[in-house]
């Protein structure tokens, strides 16, 4: 006779491989860990084969443990997005979304339109992780992952929408302007001080409306990989700065920064959203997206 699951129980499994530990996931649930460990170990019983390998000091999946959480996990999903469907049907979309996004990224783009996306979807609650550490978006249990990035995203079982572009400009405040003048061409550059983008370059590579390129070398005062610092920076008229204008938009809008050379820029940073297929499908995930792609455009 085939072994009878309870939902439930594949759901705490889930939820402590997710979450690293009983502990952790007892937290996440609200849940006492003693519960989650013994429902977790009639599991094991039921099946005959040891799913984790638990210590006092490790908490690791068997590698059979791996494959039956593959599994597992898509079940949970599964569950989730038929349970979604109905809601759907009934009303609006309810549930919590898991979001992860860099610092610079939720800073600049994503902090603004959070108040608009709660008000739009009173029933959805929204669980944001802020790190600029590589999240693994599946294997920490996200819907979504909103990445901004100079290069193309490696290959991957993710789904990708790209959702903006947003380009370098040279940017500098109208004092420093006042004090040092206006570059009127790029070799002109090469004599103004500059907020250098990156503890380790020296040189910027600018690309023209037509194509042309050029690289040229200002003279750095100080350098630092942080946009908030740079955009900081650059309104204290320590120099000329390249931003994107997704840092630089309101500043140039109000007049605190001018940008030069306004047929040139430094290449380009897109913001893309990814989330693994599944979890993709549910409807308060799509919700988010399409909001998120909508606001986000630009």
């Amino acid at each position: 006779m085939a072994t009878a699951f309870n939902l439930n129980d594949l759901h705490l499994f889930v939820q402590a491989v997710e979450s690293g530990s009983f502990t952790a996931a007892g937290r996440h649930l609200g849940v006492p860990k003693s519960t989650i460990s013994k429902r977790v170990a009639e599991l094991e019983d039921r099946l005959g084969v040891r799913l984790i390998q638990r210590t006092s000091r490790s908490f690791a999946l068997t590698d059979i443990g791996k494959d039956f959480f593959e599994h597992a996990q898509a079940s949970i999903i599964e569950a989730e997005i038929a349970e979604s469907i109905v809601r759907s049907r009934l009303g609006e979309p309810s549930g919590t979304v898991r979001l992860t996004a860099a610092v610079p990224t939720t800073q600049f783009m994503l902090a603004e339109h959070l108040a608009e996306l709660t008000a739009r979807y009173p029933k959805l609650k929204v669980s944001l992780h802020v790190t600029d550490r590589f999240v693994d978006i599946v294997q920490e249990g996200f819907d979504i992952a909103l990445r901004s990035h100079r290069f193309p995203l490696g290959d991957s079982a993710l789904v990708q929408r790209r959702v903006a572009v947003h380009p370098f400009l040279l940017v500098a405040s109208p004092d420093y302007i006042a004090e040092y003048g206006r570059p009127e061409r790029p070799g002109d550059i090469a004599d103004h001080r500059a907020i250098m983008p990156s503890l380790s370059e020296a040189q910027w590579r600018l690309i023209s409306d037509d194509g042309a390129e050029i690289v040229i070398a200002p003279q750095p005062v100080m350098a630092a990989d942080e946009p908030m610092v740079l955009l900081k920076a650059a309104l204290a008229s320590m120099g000329i700065t390249i931003l994107p204008t997704s840092v630089c938009h309101d500043a140039l809008r109000d007049g605190r920064l001018v940008r030069l050379l306004p047929g040139w820029t430094a290449g380009s940073i897109s913001t893309t959203i990814l989330m693994p297929h599944r979890r993709g499908q549910l409807p308060s995930v799509r919700a988010v997206v399409e909001f998120l792609a909508e606001r986000l455009a630009g």
